[in-house]
């Protein structure tokens, strides 16, 4: 039998099944939009070290995760092919993304893995230039389950000094993506510690709308913080193209999910009186490469004739929800805001 799961206090949340309940949130964007549209472009790759897995990099392993032939690496030597893959995101990919969003006059969230876009730093300076939200995305593309907790402190310390300096501030948004049952409180306290702001995280995909929750290690806090949660997708997100089986089988696929999801979120934030969020996850070298990539202008087309959309950075979101709705302490869904 495996041993039994003995939660520490500062490190436990528990599960709300409840959320905002069958009315919903009451919401209005700015402008009265009726949908709040996230593009995330995720930046891991980096043709030097790598920010992903690398034996240039000491990890004894290639990467094995999200490129075009998954699961395959090389244990003690280098893997070329999937090296050059992350390479065509930082060389072309990205670029392609960046000019297709800055035509359209629309603002994303990077998701940018420190240790990448050190060595690739016009990356960052140009989305700071365009007015683009530079998230942190952790300091390295690693797992960090089973990571000392003052080893990932270390990371998470290194994550926020490098972006700043790169930025002229501290990520105010943190996903991970692979991230220990410790991170939710340590990455908060971290900030803290450094006299920084954390505005939101997304390691969760709980919900169509941001929201609230304590923090565990405040418990006893006479003035906690909380922390506010814009959710991620998993669905709405190109690194399903690689995932067999139940992945994007064309990119005309990737368009119609996309489209399906936000005619339904759209619909119901005209209809219900209460606005939506629809994020869409992307990578460069996944979405970059033309043939998927067409789908996705496709798309951003398609959204840019709409009314009532606005197209916004994470950070402008959870902006705009904390002057709306600010943290309550006990922020379980029906205790701060009551249907």
């Amino acid at each position: 039998m495996p041993e039994a799961y003995h939660p520490h206090p500062d490190y436990s949340y528990p599960r709300d099944f409840k959320g905002y309940g069958e009315k919903g949130l009451p919401l209005q964007w700015p402008n009265n939009a009726k949908i709040a549209v996230s593009f995330v472009i995720n930046y891991e790759e980096h043709s030097k070290k790598g920010a992903e897995r690398s034996v240039l990099h000491g990890d004894g392993m290639s990467e094995p995760m999200l490129k075009e032939q998954p699961g395959q690496y090389r244990v003690n030597e280098r893997n070329y092919n999937a090296e050059s893959e992350y390479e065509y995101g930082s060389r072309a990919g990205f670029w392609r993304l960046f000019r297709l969003f800055n035509r359209l006059r629309m603002k994303f969230t990077l998701y940018a893995v420190a240790q990448a876009v050190e060595e690739q730093p016009e990356v960052a300076t140009r989305c700071v230039e365009e007015g683009h939200d530079v998230a942190s995305h952790a300091y390295r593309w690693i797992e960090y389950h089973g990571m000392p907790i003052e080893k990932e402190k270390e990371y998470i310390r290194k994550g926020i000094a490098s972006l700043k300096a790169l930025t002229g501030y501290a990520p105010r948004g943190w996903y991970y993506g692979r991230n220990s049952p410790h991170s939710r409180t340590l990455v908060p306290q971290v900030y803290e510690e450094m006299g920084e702001t954390l505005e939101w995280m997304s390691d969760t995909y709980a919900d169509d709308v941001p929201y609230w929750i304590d923090l565990a290690h405040e418990r006893d806090s006479p003035n906690p913080k909380g922390c506010l949660m814009v959710p991620y997708s998993y669905d709405c997100n190109d690194f399903k193209f690689h995932v067999a089986g139940s992945g994007f089988r064309d990119p005309q696929g990737f368009f119609t999910h996309l489209k399906n999801a936000f005619d339904v979120l759209y619909e119901e934030g005209q209809t219900e009186g209460t606005a939506k969020m629809m994020t869409i996850g992307l990578h460069c070298r996944i979405v970059g490469r033309p043939g998927r990539f067409a789908a996705l202008q496709q798309f951003a087309e398609y959204i840019a004739g709409k009314e009532g959309v606005w197209v916004a950075t994470r950070s402008e979101i959870a902006e705009h929800f904390k002057k709306v709705y600010p943290y309550k302490k006990g922020c379980l869904a029906e205790a701060a805001f009551p249907n």
